[in-house]
């Protein structure tokens, strides 16, 4: 575990697993200048994309594999204590659903951006984070309603 000095400011902690979730949570990278960022993915190869940046690295799983999502939720709690984030933001899935629980556990402000791929609905971990998340975002307009999701634009 090394990185750069940090900079005073609010400490966010930028998590996602991989493929698109990671590109969309790239592009947000803009919106936290300033801040003491942690990014926290499922690659080591993603460190590559945030040069000079820390950058943390925790096994993939789903659903479908529960030794794995344990493995997950264990190896994020380490970080996040040692991180303390002010703010959690996910672009998910499975990492960001943990990451946005035990941010709420720690005090911290919580974040959810579904992903661009669910035009039709919320994707079934959005679902399960909606009332984790102190803000419960969607990238489509026609999927926003009064009782959340919210929708703020896109990040593509």
């Amino acid at each position: 575990m090394s990185g750069p000095p940090t900079p005073a400011g609010p400490r966010v902690l930028a998590i996602a697993s991989g493929g698109g979730h990671w590109v969309q949570l790239l592009r947000l990278r803009p919106a936290w200048e300033g801040c003491r960022v942690t990014y926290v993915s499922v690659r080591p190869g993603y460190a590559d994309d945030v040069p000079g940046e820390r950058f943390r690295t925790i096994n993939d799983a789903t659903r479908w594999d529960k030794l794995g999502l344990v493995q997950m939720a264990i190896r994020l709690a380490w970080i996040m204590l040692r991180v303390r984030p002010h703010a959690v933001v996910s672009t998910g899935a499975a990492p960001g659903y943990f990451a946005i629980r035990l941010g709420r556990l720690l005090g911290a402000r919580t974040i959810w951006i579904d992903s661009i791929a669910n035009v039709e609905e919320m994707s079934m971990t959005g679902q399960l984070v909606r009332r984790h998340a102190t803000l419960w975002l969607t990238q489509w307009p026609h999927l926003a309603s009064a009782d959340g999701p919210a929708h703020e634009g896109s990040v593509l």
